[in-house]
Formats: C-alpha cells, sequence, structure tokens
C-alpha cells in the first residue's frame, strides 16, 4: 500500500473499487508549523477515462490496483493506434493516442524494455524505460567550435518530438534521451 508521498506520475491505484492512474503529482507545503505536506493528484479513471481529482496528506495510504506487470515491446504505430507485444506469451495489445498523453513521442519500431500494466488482459498503463535512443532528423546545421559553450538549439527526432541538444550536434546523428522529463543525456 503506498503512502501519497510515494505516488509517482504513471502509478496505478484502487479508488472506489475502480483501477485509477495517476497523471499528475503537486506538492504543496504549507506555512503554518506542524501543519503536513499536502498532494494534489490528478487521477484517471482506466475504465471510463474519467478524471477525479484528489487533496492528500503525504501519511495517507491508497489501495494498489490488482495488476500484473509484463514486459513489452512497441511493435508499430497505425494512425492513432500504438501496437505492443508481450515478449514472454507474444500476445499483442493496442493502446490509443489518448491512453499515451505525452508517451508517444518516446515510442521507436522495435523499442524494448517497457512495462506494461495489464488488468484483465487490457494494458492499463505504460513504464517507459529512463532513456530511449532516437536519431535527429532536423536541426540547425553543427557550429564548430561549439563544444565550450552551454548553448542548445531545437531539433526533431525520429518520432516527432522536439527537444533541446547542444550546438555541436548534426542532422543523423543518435542521441539519449531522458523520458522523465524529456530532456538530451548524450549522444549515443
Amino acid at each position: 500500500m503506498p503512502k501519497a508521498s510515494e505516488l509517482k506520475r504513471g502509478a496505478v491505484v484502487e479508488l472506489n473499487g475502480q483501477p485509477h492512474i495517476v497523471r499528475n503529482v503537486e506538492s504543496r507545503s504549507p506555512s503554518s508549523r506542524g501543519a503536513s505536506t499536502l498532494y494534489k493528484v490528478r487521477f484517471s479513471n482506466m475504465q471510463t477515462g474519467q478524471k477525479l481529482d484528489q487533496s492528500l496528506k503525504g501519511d495517507d495510504f491508497l489501495k494498489e490496483a490488482d495488476c500484473v506487470k509484463r514486459s513489452v515491446q512497441f511493435l508499430f504505430r497505425d494512425g492513432d493506434v500504438f501496437t505492443f507485444m508481450d515478449t514472454e506469451d507474444y500476445n499483442q495489445y493496442t493502446l490509443s493516442a489518448d491512453d499515451l498523453d505525452d508517451q508517444t513521442g518516446y515510442l521507436a519500431d522495435g523499442l524494448q524494455g517497457i512495462v506494461a500494466l495489464l488488468n484483465d488482459g487490457r494494458i492499463l498503463a505504460l513504464e517507459l524505460p529512463q532513456a530511449v535512443e532516437l536519431e535527429i532528423v532536423d536541426t540547425a546545421p553543427a557550429l564548430k567550435g561549439a563544444t565550450a559553450s552551454g548553448r542548445t538549439k531545437t531539433a526533431r527526432l525520429s518520432t516527432g518530438v522536439e527537444v533541446q541538444v547542444p550546438e555541436y550536434l548534426a542532422t543523423g546523428e543518435v542521441v539519449r534521451i531522458n523520458t522523465a522529463n524529456g530532456k538530451f543525456m548524450s549522444r549515443s
């Protein structure tokens, strides 16, 4: 049973007998002495898609939803539908772009290391790997001698997501991107 202070984006908990995924967590420290930190959490019902906002104290306990974690691989995208394959029994699952929110920009064909949370044979949520490697498909030309400065430029990656990268990188290079915050980590 996780505490409210331990909740992270993408966690699945049970509220009112139904599984809900954590979409956003904000912590607020009160100004009075002795008051506990409050967490404003936005949940999304996994069955109906309805949003639910709750304010919780840091030591409030929540019940984990009855889910199975399985390793899956991203196969392909067909319009707004994303197809994943279980790496153990080769079952295929689909999710819409709306269910994935902002994770779609990190899904490259054949991406492995994804953990799917399943309930009744249906994917509730995905946990992406910490970092993904994507190719730069469009950016300004590389600048010579730009390695010493900390300036950045916008680059569009193979999945369509745009990130800030150092000025010395050029089109065609492969970079590592942090999936939690969408920031450049290193060259690959």
